[in-house]
């Protein structure tokens, strides 16, 4: 057996010992969680209203507990003609434990039409236009949480467009609606 350029097997080696030295060394840099730390995570997702995967791997890339929510206007399914949150999506907000949420406003809506008909929301914001720069949506998204690292935020949003907001923010990560409201 001879070495590769990166201390790992090399490529003359047989497939299945290059798979098996590669599990080894992968396993090896995976920490070993104590099983209180376990449950003590699978709770704050709970109370964030995740599934455990998702915030393991947002805890895993980011190395931060998730603190905010970001909800664009469409995720939370309001419109100029029914601007105030369905129950089952403020019922769902209510129920989030120690983070803030924040809603992204997608005009012709304003942030106050949209506060005026809630109390599940912390505060209401401008969203980026559709077709804004990138720097403009950096702006508008750092605006919408001073002081809070962008990499313990989640966006919830429910449109295509709005996933490029997550890295204007330097956000933890993109969210499906349907995917955290699954079951409202």
């Amino acid at each position: 057996m001879s070495m590769g350029h990166n201390k790992g097997p090399s490529m003359e080696d047989g497939l299945s010992w290059r798979r098996h030295c590669w599990t080894t060394a992968r396993a090896a840099l995976l920490p070993t969680l104590p099983i209180e730390v376990v449950r003590l995570r699978v709770r704050r997702a709970k109370e964030l209203g995740l599934d455990y995967k998702t915030y393991a791997g947002v805890r895993a890339a980011t190395g931060h507990d998730v603190v905010a929510f970001l909800f664009s206007s469409n995720a939370l399914r309001v419109t100029v003609t029914r601007p105030a949150l369905p129950q089952d999506r403020a019922a769902k907000l209510a129920s989030l434990v120690d983070a803030g949420r924040i809603a992204l406003v997608t005009a012709p809506l304003t942030p106050g039409m949209v506060l005026a008909g809630t109390e599940a929301l912390d505060a209401a914001h401008a969203a980026p236009g559709w077709l804004a720069a990138f720097g403009d949506q950096a702006r508008m998204i750092r605006a919408a949480i001073p002081g809070i690292p962008g990499d313990r935020v989640i966006l919830i949003g429910d449109h295509g467009l709005e996933r490029d907001w997550c890295a204007a923010g330097r956000l933890a990560g993109y969210l499906a609606a349907e995917r955290y409201f699954v079951g409202v």
